[in-house]
């Protein structure tokens, strides 16, 4: 298993996330927030009502809620991705910046655009938030849209390792592979 340091010594580092079977043996352990472990299965959340004393938070009787939310990609906000994506990475000598560069052959947003509208953007939803691009180019076979390239800047270690929690999700979800190259 690489660390961090060698990672960080070793020429222009690339990596890939391959539509593989699920195995997680290739993550490296220096990712942040593994979740893994992650009970989470997509199923929706049903919260009884509390009663909150007027003096303020009842600690004996709430507790704070943590939402869980599916990783998804989206290219129309609203509009989930069905297609899984070959993610390629590539992180610079110092570590300070990388880029992801996500290509989806024939994606489902080509069936869906007419309906629900255009491609606004490159969006990477879960737990954390929204990670976005607009570095989003369609590839053209004949007239006819045939895949998308998506790109994605980390400009920061950052921004690279939320990137990384966010794939780690993504993977985990949809049987992605880490393989270092």
């Amino acid at each position: 298993m690489a660390t961090l340091q060698s990672l960080a010594l070793a020429s222009p580092v690339s990596h890939s996330f391959l539509n593989q079977p699920r195995s997680l043996s290739g993550i490296p352990s220096w990712v942040a927030h593994r979740s893994a472990n992650s009970q989470f299965n997509g199923q929706s959340l049903q919260v009884a009502q509390s009663r909150i004393s007027p003096t303020g938070w009842n600690s004996k009787r709430c507790s704070p809620i943590v939402m869980m939310v599916k990783p998804k990609i989206q290219f129309i906000q609203g509009t989930d991705e069905q297609t899984i994506p070959d993610v390629r990475l590539t992180k610079s000598r110092d570590g300070t910046n990388g880029m992801a560069i996500f290509r989806f052959d024939q994606p489902s947003v080509f069936d869906s655009s007419s309906e629900v509208g255009d491609i606004t953007g490159f969006y990477m939803i879960d737990e954390e938030g929204v990670l976005q691009s607009v570095d989003v180019n369609a590839k053209f076979v004949n007239g006819k849209p045939a895949g998308i390239e998506a790109k994605y800047i980390m400009r920061t270690p950052r921004e690279w390792d939320r990137f990384m929690r966010f794939m780690e999700r993504y993977s985990n979800e949809n049987g992605l592979q880490f393989i270092k190259k």
